[in-house]
């Protein structure tokens, strides 16, 4: 334990040092006084900096969108197909999608940057800036897996630092009367957060190779909250994909009325952000579910072993029921999230609570459900430091 922790921390020093490495030509003084309102407390959950003006400016999203892709595509494919597919080659194309997508973020984020005094070409500057970028997402990168191997949390202990960030800078400079219904409404979402990840429903199993006591005691556990933490983070990196496809329209149609009201609107301080967010929330939620929990591959298990549901056919019966319970069981955690994501959000959009704020709850809440993660992780570490050698 106590080397995984400084491993851990040593990661964590270099992605913070990072952090505070700016870009070749930025004007950093346009960004010192600037405030961070919800869109940037928002996207530093994955991006390396509130500003994203550093080396670590697109965060860790590229590596979040591209793994998530590739398990996604893996994950639809048959038993036997997976079987074909090594970890490694698992990798090696998310490295790739993960070089692809940072690659095209640099280039639109780099149109956003502020430059200061021309020492080059501006568009050499830009280069320089976009090629820092990439660079910077492949560090994350290397940090992330070795964090994986070697520490704590793999790559959420990175997220954990920026949403931590985050936090600790909104209260800072929202102190006052304007942080007392923000913080009430997190206390509540950290309670509904700890009571989604600790429940769950229990699908009893009977199992041919148990004929003891315990036969009655065998069940298929799915937790209320089935991906846990993982869609409404997740959703942040994905929220980008329509924003940067409204960015793009904009420099291809750059005075077309509804491409200008779209880009203007994209945001969470709009109702349409905000539905789009929680659309997305849902879409996720429900993806996530049905592709990471495979209630067709735990039918296949069932068939191959001659388990079976109690009180249900193996086969097409137990398929049909397996799917319609992660359906629900997904679709009540996106509905519990959405609102507890959406709360915040629509109180901010009518003006009941300052803007600056707006996404407080929200980043508690991912702080609630990672700590929960971690303390599982931590709690099996000590338990295996416990065992002792036979001699």
């Amino acid at each position: 334990m106590k080397y995984k922790v400084l491993y851990t921390a040593i990661i964590l020093l270099i992605y913070l040092v990072g952090r505070c490495i700016p870009l070749y030509g930025i004007d950093i003084s346009s960004y010192a006084n600037q405030a961070i309102g919800a869109e940037e407390l928002l996207m530093q959950t994955i991006s390396g900096d509130a500003y994203r003006s550093s080396v670590f400016a697109l965060g860790i999203s590229p590596y979040m969108i591209a793994s998530i892709l590739i398990q996604i595509i893996v994950a639809c494919r048959s038993n036997d197909a997976k079987a074909l597919i090594s970890p490694k080659k698992i990798n090696i194309s998310i490295y790739m999608v993960t070089l692809l997508l940072a690659i095209l973020q640099s280039l639109l984020r780099v149109q956003e940057l502020r430059f200061g005094a021309a020492e080059l070409p501006f568009f050499v500057m830009q280069a320089i800036a976009a090629i820092e970028m990439v660079a910077g997402v492949m560090v994350i990168l290397w940090l992330s897996e070795r964090n994986k191997k070697y520490g704590i949390g793999g790559q959420t202990a990175l997220i954990l630092v920026n949403i931590l960030d985050g936090i600790l800078s909104t209260i800072g400079q929202n102190m006052g009367r304007q942080l007392f219904i923000p913080l009430l409404i997190s206390v509540v979402l950290v309670v509904i957060v700890i009571v989604m990840e600790n429940a769950e429903k229990r699908i009893p199993v009977q199992r041919i190779s148990i004929h003891n006591i315990y036969a009655d005691k065998n069940y298929l556990a799915i937790k209320l909250n089935p991906i846990g933490i993982m869609p409404v983070m997740f959703s942040t990196a994905f929220f980008m994909i329509p924003r940067l496809l409204v960015f793009g329209l904009v420099l291809l149609f750059p005075h077309h009325a509804g491409i200008l009201w779209l880009e203007e609107n994209m945001a969470l301080d709009s109702p349409l952000g905000i539905a789009v967010y929680l659309a997305v929330l849902y879409i996720l939620t429900i993806g996530f579910s049905m592709v990471f929990i495979g209630p067709k591959d735990l039918t296949e298990q069932f068939l191959k072993s001659g388990d079976s549901i109690l009180n249900l056919h193996a086969g097409r019966d137990t398929k049909r029921y397996l799917t319609g319970t992660v359906f629900r069981i997904s679709f009540f955690s996106a509905t519990v999230m959405g609102m507890c994501l959406g709360t915040p959000l629509a109180l901010q959009c009518a003006g009941s609570i300052d803007s600056a704020v707006g996404m407080l709850p929200s980043s508690i809440m991912m702080l609630a459900g990672i700590w929960c993660n971690l303390y599982r992780e931590m709690v099996a570490i000590q338990n295996y430091d416990a065992y002792q050698p036979f001699i």
